[in-house]
């Protein structure tokens, strides 16, 4: 079974609460994923961030609901309790609670409320989208087709560049990563090697205690297994152990399968994974606008 949208939790959350018991929420999210049968891939499932698993962060809204509607309260930090309008609501008998069926409730339509010109009287929109992720999923989600967007434009313009330059943006790259030192340093090395299949050497830190040799190939078909045999022949004429070897297409399944057979480290970046990198270490990206999603410190408020 897959991991329940925030509108299916509320029902369980509910049921949980009917006892009229004070409830931990941490207990709550184990009942919910044991009465969804998730498993426990399911369970440890994280947002896009990383920061929250889905499942926590969809019974919290759920939770986050019920109680700006009033059907739930907040005992304490972590805990909740039902309320006397939670108790009527579940005399009905519901199938199913919504965000709809959640409109009956003032404090809850206070709570969705978004004047953009409409008339006080009229309902509030809830997409059908909204009814399947939280808030946090939505936001997550656009920011995710964002940077997909400028990964693939990005991805184009780096195949349109030189050789040379994109050889240059490589160690620039790693510089910026941790490697290497300086760039001046780095850059010195890259296309005078020498050796057959490889493009660069940089220091794996900045005093040099170790040395990464580089493949960096602007290609547009896939880098099968012979390059990459290639470029660890050249590493064992070097006595060398590790090694990068980037493109700006992908790699072939056997070319994976390759490296993970062999004695030498070698490291593959597709260019998916490239401009991955570029973007997390802004490199040829710059920000356009930032948005912090603040939550309270319950620490704060804490009497010794």
């Amino acid at each position: 079974m897959s991991i329940p949208d925030y509108e299916s939790c509320m029902l369980p959350l509910m049921r949980i609460a009917s006892d009229g018991k004070e409830h931990r929420f941490k207990d709550a999210i184990e009942a919910i994923a044991q009465e969804f049968s998730l498993t426990e891939e399911e369970r440890q499932q994280l947002l896009p961030s990383g920061v929250a698993h889905v499942i926590n962060n969809r019974v919290g809204w759920a939770k986050t609901h019920l109680t700006k509607a009033g059907l739930l309260s907040k005992t304490g930090r972590g805990y909740f309790q039902i309320t006397e309008s939670g108790h009527q609501l579940l005399t009905s008998s519901p199938t199913k609670i919504t965000s709809k069926m959640l409109r009956q409730y003032e404090s809850f339509n206070e709570f969705q409320a978004k004047k953009i010109g409409q008339d006080e009287s009229s309902n509030i929109a809830v997409s059908e989208n909204d009814a399947r992720q939280t808030p946090q999923e939505i936001i997550e989600a656009g920011y995710s087709a964002i940077k997909s967007a400028l990964s693939s434009e990005l991805l184009s313009i780096i195949k349109s560049i030189s050789p040379g330059r994109f050889e240059n943006l490589v160690v620039e790259l790693l510089v910026k990563m941790g490697y290497g030192g300086s760039f001046k340093e780095a850059a010195t090395v890259v296309g005078k090697s020498g050796d057959a299949g490889i493009d660069g050497i940089i220091k794996e830190d900045k005093l040099g205690l170790d040395v990464i040799y580089i493949q960096a190939k602007k290609w547009e078909g896939s880098v099968g297994r012979p390059e990459i045999q290639k470029f660890a022949g050249a590493l064992l004429g070097q006595k060398a152990k590790k090694g990068i070897f980037i493109t700006t297409s992908f790699f072939t399944a056997d070319a994976k399968a390759y490296v993970e057979n062999i004695e030498a480290k070698i490291i593959l970046i597709d260019g998916p994974r490239l401009t991955d990198l570029m973007i997390e270490n802004n490199l040829g990206v710059s920000t356009q606008s930032t948005y912090e999603i603040k939550r309270i410190d319950s620490d704060y408020f804490e009497e010794e």
